[in-house]
Parts: C-alpha cells; structure tokens; sequence
C-alpha cells in the first residue's frame, strides 16, 4: 500500500487545538472580571490620519479656490499696512493746491496735483468732490467693512453653534428654541437693521448689533437639524452607553462632522454682512460719513454713476466688494467640499 497523504495546513491545526487544550483555562480565569476604566474608553488604535491635514490637502488641489484665498489674504494684508507705507496720504485729508487755493476736486486716476507743503504728489485713483485722496479712502473703507463681515460672522458663528446644538440634542429645550424660531423668522431681518439703525446713533457698533440680533437664528437653526439627523446614530449611542459626557460627546462627535457646513456658512456670512452694510449705507441708515467703508463710497458714486468722467468712484469701490464677495463664495465652497468627512473616507 502506498504511504497516506497528510496535508500540512491540517496538522498544523491539530497541533494548535491540541496545545490549546493541553492550556485550558479555569473557569476563574477565563471569566475574571474587569473593572471599569474611563481611559481605556476612549483609547482607539495609533494612526498617522490627520483630519485636518487631510482636510488641507484637498482644498489646496483646488487651485482656484487657493488663488481666490491668496487675493483675499492680500486685500486683508495691505488694508492694515497701507497706512504705514512711505507717501501716503490720510483718507480724510482735504488737499488745496497751496498756489491756487483750490481744492483737488474729482481729480481723474494718475492726475498729479500740489500738496499744501508745495510737493508734488500723484493721486493713483483719483480724488472725491471734498479733494480727498481715492486710494486712501478705498483701504480705509474696506478694512472697516471687512472688520465688520469678520465680528458679524463670528457672532453668528458662536451664538448660532450654541444654542443650534442645545436645540437639537437637548430635547428639553426644542419647545423654548421652536418658539423662538418662529418669532425672529417671520420678522424680515432688513426691517429689524433698519429699526436698530434709526433708532441708535450710527456707529460701527449700532450696525454689530444691528445685524447681529436676529443672524444667528438661521444657524442656529441649520445646526439644530443636522444634530438631529446624527445625534442617534450608532457610534453617539455607544458613546452615551460607555458613559462618556454629553459635552465629549458634542464636541468629538457631533461638531466635527459638521464643520464642513459650519465654515461654509461663516464664509458666506462674511460678504452677506458687507452687503448688509452697504444697503443700509444706500438708504442713508448706515455709518457716517466720517468713518470710510464700502457701503458710503458705493453710496457716494452711485449719484455720480451717469457723469462719465466721475464713474470711477463707484467702479473702485464696486471693484473691491465684487472680489471679496466670489472669493468667499467660492472658498467657502471648496473648503465644504474639503472637510466633509465622507470625501475622507478611503
């Protein structure tokens, strides 16, 4: 007879089942109980994933968005050294040619006029009907209205996150939240900016608050929904049944899904804000005429809009507002697209 066949993967099996049960356990061992240890709770494997450097990676393979920043981030950065840069003159300075006594009034782009110490000096954009320099008061005022699409959108990002997730995982307060809701929405928010605006002394302060009393309900109300879809789903009701804290729970849970709709609303409340300004500006409710911004120079060359040679003080200003505008717009889009977390998984 010939020699019998064994297949090695099947001995080995033998011997492994056998060294297991020459190893049995007792009871005592096998079934030894452990105590409860909140560390280990939270304890997951080691991995080199970073969400945020994931997060960057994407967005940054979007090279029109990167542009957009890189334009924004340039417009910001010169706003604030604009006015230590050599040859500059102050955006409320009223320049009278010394020789004459005549005030430099509508002067067109590249026009070279006499200051009052007899220098020469060449006004790049131009100057208004009180012979102040455009291109003084153009980064005046957009760094005063981006200062205020920043405070606005912040605000709303940090009253509106808060009571948007008190709302939606705190079932107790739905009632006291719906309620509210339902008051501050059907209430146009451009009647409350216009009543604010009467009411108090125009500042950058009264329009803060103006714009920021009834903002923040949308977020508020936007979180709320996205709470609900995910606050009883299988990982948040594991959390909850190893005894992690409610507040652990928002915050790596709950807010981190949600930081892709988060960042796309702030980047769209930033130009919402800077249009608000500019429309209360328009109907003569906005800042005065002493501190620059978009909406007062927009305000100002709409009246000039049908004499052709005095065009150029709506077109500068309107200039500004549009790239600040699509670039947000489109930023806030792209970053969106980058930090949701289903284009993160591999």
């Amino acid at each position: 007879m010939g020699m019998r066949y064994k297949n090695p993967k099947v001995t080995k099996l033998e011997e492994n089942v056998t060294e297991a049960v020459r190893t049995k356990l007792t009871d005592e061992e096998a079934f030894k109980i452990v105590p409860f240890d909140a560390a280990s709770v939270e304890k997951t494997g080691y991995s080199n994933y970073s969400y945020w450097g994931s997060t960057f990676r994407a967005f940054s393979k979007n090279k029109v968005a990167m542009l957009l920043v890189c334009a924004v981030a340039l417009i910001l950065l010169f706003t604030f050294i604009q006015p230590s840069l050599p040859n500059q003159l102050d955006s409320f300075q009223i320049n009278i040619n010394p020789d004459t006594g005549v005030i430099h009034r509508n002067l067109p782009p590249g026009s070279v006029g006499k200051l009052e110490n007899g220098q020469e000096f060449k006004f790049i954009l131009g100057t208004n009907e009180l012979g102040q320099d455009l291109w003084a008061k153009l980064w005046g005022a957009t760094r005063n209205s981006l200062l205020i699409g920043f405070t606005v959108a912040i605000i709303e990002a940090i009253v509106g996150i808060m009571a948007g997730v008190l709302w939606g995982y705190v079932r107790q307060t739905d009632l006291i939240f719906t309620e509210l809701y339902n008051i501050l929405d059907n209430v146009p928010s451009s009647l409350v900016l216009i009543l604010v605006s009467y009411m108090a002394k125009p500042s950058v302060g009264t329009l803060l608050l103006a714009m920021s009393l009834t903002r923040w309900i949308g977020m508020a109300r936007f979180i709320r929904n996205q709470i609900v879809i995910i606050r009883n789903r299988e990982y948040n009701l594991a959390s909850r049944c190893l005894g992690t804290s409610t507040f652990t729970i928002i915050f790596r849970n709950l807010l981190p899904y949600l930081v892709s709709v988060i960042m796309l609303r702030m980047a769209l409340s930033i130009p919402e804000a800077i249009a608000s300004e500019v429309f209360i500006t328009y109907i003569g409710l906005g800042l005065p005429a002493d501190v620059p911004s978009l909406g007062n120079l927009i305000n100002v060359g709409r009246k000039l809009m049908l004499s052709p040679s005095l065009r150029y003080q709506l077109i500068y200003p309107t200039i500004i507002l549009s790239i600040v505008t699509i670039s947000f717009y489109v930023v806030g889009n792209a970053f969106s697209d980058a930090a949701d977390p289903k284009n993160h998984i591999n």
